[in-house]
């Protein structure tokens, strides 16, 4: 079947890949996409070491699974009186990064110690450089003479002039409007600190980093375009090398400091920092009550809490209830504490959440499970109260005890459902997470191929709004995903939209999957209007 698409879609051919990656990506507390190493670069010095020689920055030889991999130490900390290390292992997932104790290390092969940093040079003077690149042109001598015709008294006020700012300046009383200080810093605070001024290329970097577009996990090619087809072997492999997969270089310090929480009946590894009370980091085990996610570091407070805990179930409104799931709407502002400990929680296996305490502009969507104990947390997704850029979704997690079962599409099928009740066109927040952006491309995937394979719509010709209308996706994210699939043709001047022989096969496959699903017709729910008063969320 093969349908018209919108007039105003566009496509390019795409080149075959070819830059070369390479196998080897040097390891460390900063990790970036694969590149090829400078054949110039010394490799790293190599000795045999001790316990007490070890120091941040070195890379070892550690036990792990049965057997030994080479891995980063990127924290030294004594425990119980005995030294603990956290390490990375080199071409391993973030995720595994743990703490292990100095019997895991195998000493006797070689330890790698870290280059020595590199004396940065001095940068060249400004006026030296647009002494180079300046021209003799007519235009600059006509400007040279009209100067040189300025009277002198003028001149020499002129010179007094910048003489007493310049003092000004440097006492701090005035400042300059060529410098650019940090946020809440004064001049005064920065007397000794080199002004930091921002390039336009920096401004548009900053300005992307939120905008993500979703093509940038697929693999390019030499001149930036993506081709049309690709592996995904080849796009695991660059997640495995991108996004919350690799060290981030502010959070370096931030070492995961927890080895195991319990929640519920699991006991659950985590996989990031999060900012629990620094008391509570030194237990070897963090207890969190699954109904009220109350958080104690000893087993004897966590045991008489749950006595007392009356809670069975999320703080909110259940809007959806089946056979299989409820769902549950707590607003940030009413439940302050709970939402706090949810984003608490959830940080635990999020690398990119920055949100924690201020929880008064979202609004939480809660997954449960129900038994004759309460109501238990599968996972959630937030939701802006009022978003500029129409995102229906904040922050989704699905619990890693209940990953890989069906309940992470149900959360996004869900945010969707939400959005065709308020009549709009939704798109999860930028950037997504790796694992979250997997989730997204299948979803999408399985929507749009089941609404063009579907028998019963009878429609022989469709656009891209329309799809983008019945979906409640937004029309870029539909432009994309028929992109990836390469459903995209251009056939006798005009594009348009093919179930290609691989897309029915893949639809064959879906209707032998038994998959959750959710009846719209269960979802008790009307948008939320706030007032202007209710949308100020001054503390």
């Amino acid at each position: 079947m093969s349908s018209q698409a919108s007039p105003s879609i566009q496509a390019t051919p795409q080149p075959s890949q070819t830059s070369v990656i390479d196998q080897n990506p040097p390891s460390g507390s900063v990790s970036a996409a694969p590149s090829i190493p400078s054949r110039s670069q010394s490799p790293p010095p190599v000795s045999i070491a001790t316990l007490a020689q070890l120091r941040v920055g070195c890379k070892v030889w550690v036990s792990k699974d049965n057997d030994h991999r080479l891995a980063e130490l990127l924290s030294i900390h004594t425990k119980k009186g005995e030294p603990v290390f956290y390490v990375h292992y080199q071409d391993f997932n973030k995720r595994l990064d743990e703490w292990v104790t100095a019997a895991r290390l195998d000493l006797s092969r070689p330890v790698e110690w870290p280059r020595p940093d590199k004396p940065k040079k001095a940068p060249a003077s400004s006026a030296s450089k647009n002494s180079k690149n300046s021209k003799d042109t007519p235009l600059v001598r006509d400007r040279k003479n009209k100067r040189s015709r300025v009277p002198a008294k003028i001149a020499k006020a002129a010179k007094a002039a910048r003489a007493r700012e310049k003092e000004n300046i440097e006492a701090g009383l005035l400042r300059d409007e060529t410098d650019t200080y940090p946020d809440g810093l004064t001049p005064s605070t920065t007397n000794n600190a080199t002004p930091m001024t921002s390039t336009p290329s920096e401004d548009v970097d900053a300005k992307d980093t939120d905008l993500m577009d979703l093509d940038d996990t697929l693999p390019e090619t030499t001149d930036g375009q993506q081709p049309e087809n690709y592996s995904r072997e080849e796009e695991i492999e660059k997640l495995r090398t991108s996004g919350s997969m690799t060290q981030n270089a502010h959070e370096v310090a931030r070492v995961r400091n927890f080895m195991k929480i319990q929640f519920g009946q699991h006991e659950i590894e985590p996989w990031y920092f999060s900012p629990y009370p620094i008391e509570l980091t030194e237990v070897d085990c963090l207890y969190i009550c699954e109904f009220c996610l109350s958080y104690f570091g000893s087993i004897k407070q966590f045991q008489r809490h749950r006595v007392k805990c009356q809670l069975q179930h999320p703080p909110g409104n259940e809007i959806y209830r089946d056979e299989n799931v409820s769902f549950f709407e707590i607003d940030g502002r009413r439940q302050r504490t709970w939402c706090r400990n949810l984003c608490l929680l959830s940080k635990l296996f999020l690398d990119h959440k920055t949100l924690y305490y201020d929880v008064d502009p979202f609004l939480f969507y809660c997954m449960t499970r129900r038994d004759d104990l309460g109501h238990h947390l599968l996972g959630y997704f937030s939701k802006e109260k009022e978003s500029a850029e129409q995102y229906n979704v904040a922050c989704i997690l699905t619990l890693p005890q209940y990953q890989r079962l069906g309940y992470g599409k149900l959360l996004i099928a869900f945010s969707y459902e939400l959005s065709k009740k308020e009549g709009k066109l939704g798109s999860p927040e930028k950037p997504l997470s790796d694992l979250g952006l997997l989730s997204y491309r299948a979803y999408w995937s399985d929507t749009i191929i089941e609404l063009l394979a579907d028998e019963e719509r009878d429609v022989k010709e469709t656009t891209i709004d329309e799809i983008a209308t019945t979906t409640a996706m937004t029309t870029q994210d539909v432009l994309h995903t028929l992109q990836t699939l390469n459903m995209l043709k251009y056939y006798k001047g005009q594009h348009i939209i093919c179930l290609t022989n691989g897309v029915l096969e893949y639809r064959e496959k879906l209707k032998k999957r038994r998959r959750r699903k959710l009846d719209a017709q269960k979802l008790q729910w009307k948008p939320p209007v706030f007032t202007p008063a209710q949308l100020r969320f001054a503390w």
